[in-house]
């Protein structure tokens, strides 16, 4: 039972055992209202029986007070086991999504988008707060309590308490037969959702691309679409799902008819006494309330299965694991017939064998598409490949731990990420708990102490989003700091001096050098000028190794690096020209 509700709700296993406990003691809550209809009821029969003395008095206000107290302290308990507890499990699933993210392939990250998990991990466990707290466990406990106070009316009248609750198993079947529909309102309305998020964000990141091209208007018209299209789905599913539940209500209510129709009849033929007449209906009037809002409640469990169903699909993705003790013999990079295709789609490489070896420079060149970056992040395990295999100084990665392997790499993208915070930290990153020191002698390494004295508070300075304050070159050479702070015995770097002028990047090139002395470096570029000092080319074409060899042997044959090289000495000499 606890694996299902683990399953059904997205939940640790102590929030499935805080669900039973929130259930029982909801039940226990809905129970305790029925006592002040017991101490009625008691009143009523001394006041027909004439027993209502001066001594009965200080019963019930004694009792009212009691049941004051009971009503009060149940209220209490079953609060602190479903609000309470609630709030700490929807910490904990964050938690547990972002370290699960944290863990599976980054191929997982190319078939989802930014607004979809931001989503998952905000929105839905959001909902999730929502459907423990005010869904799950009142409905449970409605039912719980239901059920108990229905067995105790058949002992007093079978035939008023059928009359009474015929209806509950009618009211719950029609809520129940529209999950389907309710299933299907939800999915569409989380699509509309996501492309709505997915509209506002792309505007955002695109603001300075619109305005360039006067598309700013056109734009926001289909922005506006995205918006009003999410607004009437809302509207749809909420009307879908009030048509089930007001029905559903609405039987009910026949409940209360039923019960005064049978009650009359029973009253007349004098098979039943004025006192139990006035209790049933007391007691269908308390009923009802509590289901009333548990068939709402249904009908929101129902259609919370759609962010559910999203918070298991990242719980379900398979992690990458391994020893958290690296065996490698040095440094050596090898693929070995090495073919690698996203979730069994097209093939993206197809057996890739090359080794680049330690102290040396391997540069990967080839036209683009042809699998140079999918091979460096491949190299540090960012996926795991579909055959071969790929060692690290003998060492297979594919058996060593993400993290534990990370610390191997120094890495430097062509999409430069910054945090917003200082120009301190965002080079720290790359070494935790490095002294300032040093972080200002990777920077120095680095040129970023060129423009870090022009800036107001130095190393201090905030460069806000992403690096927004920072010029792409300047936003670079932070990155390349972090790789000479972290001064791992593995240099990954694809494309690293593209946003830099010619004077930055050979400046670079030569603090670079400094750098791999004794280190593998695998390098990724399209300028045939960067990879001109390289020890050995691998040419990648279609996903295939095409050609491999040191510069000066692959510029001896008519090759596809041959080629590249003849056609940007050619574009070197071209210039604008007046028509």
């Amino acid at each position: 039972m606890i694996e299902k509700l683990q399953r059904r709700f997205a939940l640790s296993r102590k929030g499935a055992m805080d669900t039973i406990k929130g259930s029982i003691l909801s039940a226990l809550q809905n129970i305790s209202f029925m006592l002040p209809v017991a101490m009625l009821y008691n009143l009523v029969k001394d006041m027909l029986d004439d027993n209502l003395t001066s001594a009965r008095i200080p019963f019930y206000v004694i009792g009212s007070l009691a049941c004051a107290a009971v009503i009060i302290v149940a209220t209490l308990f079953q609060y602190n086991s479903t609000f309470l507890a609630t709030y700490v499990e929807t910490g904990v699933r964050r938690v547990t999504l972002a370290e699960r993210l944290r863990l599976i392939p980054l191929s997982f990250f190319g078939k989802k988008d930014l607004a979809d998990l931001t989503s998952s991990i905000m929105g839905d466990c959001a909902m999730l707060e929502t459907a423990q707290s005010h869904f799950v466990c009142p409905l449970a406990g409605a039912m719980i309590s239901t059920v108990i106070i229905a067995i105790s009316l058949l002992f007093f009248n079978w035939q008023m308490a059928i009359a009474a609750i015929w209806v509950l198993p009618v009211a719950f079947l029609i809520v129940g037969m529209a999950s389907r529909v309710q299933k299907s309102l939800a999915n569409k309305s989380m699509g509309a959702k996501i492309a709505c998020e997915d509209g506002i964000q792309e505007c955002m990141e695109a603001m300075n691309d619109l305005r360039s091209n006067n598309a700013e208007k056109r734009y926001l018209d289909t922005l506006i679409a995205k918006i009003c299209g999410y607004e009437s789905r809302l509207i749809i599913t909420e009307l879908g799902t009030a048509s089930f539940v007001m029905t559903a209500n609405l039987v009910l209510r026949l409940g209360i008819a039923t019960t005064a129709l049978v009650g009359s009849y029973q009253l007349i033929s004098g098979k039943l006494d004025i006192l139990t007449f006035f209790m049933f209906l007391l007691v269908v009037s308390r009923l009802y309330d509590p289901l009333e809002g548990s068939l709402q409640n249904l009908a929101a469990i129902i259609s919370t299965s759609t962010n559910i169903e999203r918070m298991n699909q990242i719980m379900d993705t398979e992690v990458q694991s391994g020893s958290d003790k690296l065996t490698n013999k040095g440094c050596d990079i090898k693929f070995d017939h090495v073919g690698f295709a996203y979730d069994g789609g097209e093939t993206v490489l197809n057996d890739v064998s090359f080794t680049a070896e330690q102290g040396k420079i391997t540069a990967l060149v080839g036209p683009s598409g042809g699998g140079k970056t999918t091979v460096s992040r491949l190299a540090a395990r960012f996926w795991d490949i579909s055959k071969g295999k790929i060692t690290v100084g003998g060492m297979d990665i594919s058996k060593a731990d993400p993290e534990t392997l990370m610390s191997l790499y120094s890495i430097v993208f062509q999409d430069v990420t910054l945090f917003d915070n200082t120009v301190m930290e965002n080079i720290r990153l790359g070494k935790k708990g490095a002294a300032d020191e040093e972080v200002i002698a990777a920077a120095k390494m680095a040129n970023v102490a060129d423009f870090v004295e022009k800036l107001p508070d130095k190393y201090q300075t905030n460069i806000g989003e992403n690096g927004c304050e920072l010029s792409g070159g300047e936003r670079q050479r932070i990155s390349i700091a972090r790789a000479f702070l972290k001064d791992a015995p593995i240099i990954l770097l694809d494309e690293a001096t593209a946003s830099l002028d010619v004077e930055n990047e050979t400046a670079i090139q030569t603090a670079l050098s400094r750098l791999i002395k004794n280190k593998t470096v695998l390098i990724i570029a399209h300028r045939m000028r960067t990879v001109s000092s390289a020890d050995k080319i691998v040419v990648l074409k279609d996903g295939s190794v095409a050609e491999q060899g040191s510069p000066e042997k692959l510029l001896t044959t008519d090759g596809i690096f041959a080629h590249m090289v003849d056609l940007q000495t050619e574009n070197q000499s071209w210039k604008l020209e007046k028509a």
